[in-house]
């Protein structure tokens, strides 16, 4: 956890001492809402929290290139939890925490529209299922791996020089689940294991 954060702490002077050397650059606050696709529940039913900082630079009259560092929420909400205990019926809640890096392009629209897309690269901070009582315990490693690796796209709408709204859509392109690679025989084969799945919303503040 420690080492986590540090690079966190890393990351963000790295970024802030870009936007020093003719990078712009700014701060980012807001929502997410998820899902993890393979756990049989469905729906954008976990909120979360995306915080962190952001580097860019124009490359061209109509594109520019984004770097961030953002701590992001993700998982899955069971919407009858309440019965999963009572009734032994449905799946766990799934609780995710994650610094992670998007490496985007951005198109300008127009003077206030940018469309995006692009990569990130996530590492794990905490991981874990949970139920009415909270955390569940277990005896076996950690369920999840330590990293996520998704495909991002989305749109930067800017109400001023320095203020604009961001929505986001970004899937995982590899499983999340560490059944998915050390326990494959004990894992149902006609699924493909689990992915994140985030709509996403966000203000950016540009410096």
């Amino acid at each position: 956890m420690k080492k986590k954060l540090a690079l966190f702490i890393l990351c963000g002077f790295l970024i802030s001492n870009l936007q020093a050397q003719n990078f712009g650059g700014g701060i980012i606050l807001g929502l997410s809402t998820s899902q993890v696709g393979g756990d049989d529940l469905g729906g954008f039913n976990k909120a979360g929290l995306i915080a962190g900082v952001f580097a860019n630079k124009s490359i061209s009259p109509l594109f520019s290139f984004q770097m961030e560092m953002t701590f992001i929420q993700k998982g899955s909400n069971n919407p009858k939890m309440n019965d999963y205990k009572s009734k032994n019926v449905g799946t766990p809640d799934i609780s995710l925490s994650y610094i992670e890096v998007p490496l985007l392009l951005q198109y300008k629209q127009s003077k206030v529209l940018e469309i995006e897309g692009g990569l990130q690269f996530a590492n794990l901070i905490t991981g874990y299922y949970n139920d009415t009582y909270g955390k569940i315990s277990t005896t076996t490693i950690d369920p999840f791996i330590d990293y996520d690796i998704g495909l991002l796209i989305g749109m930067d709408y800017k109400f001023s020089e320095n203020l604009s709204l961001n929505t986001r859509i970004s899937n995982s392109i590899l499983p999340i689940g560490e059944e998915d690679y050390n326990h494959p025989t004990t894992y149902n084969s006609t699924r493909k294991g689990k992915y994140n799945s985030v709509l996403s919303f966000a203000i950016h503040y540009n410096f």
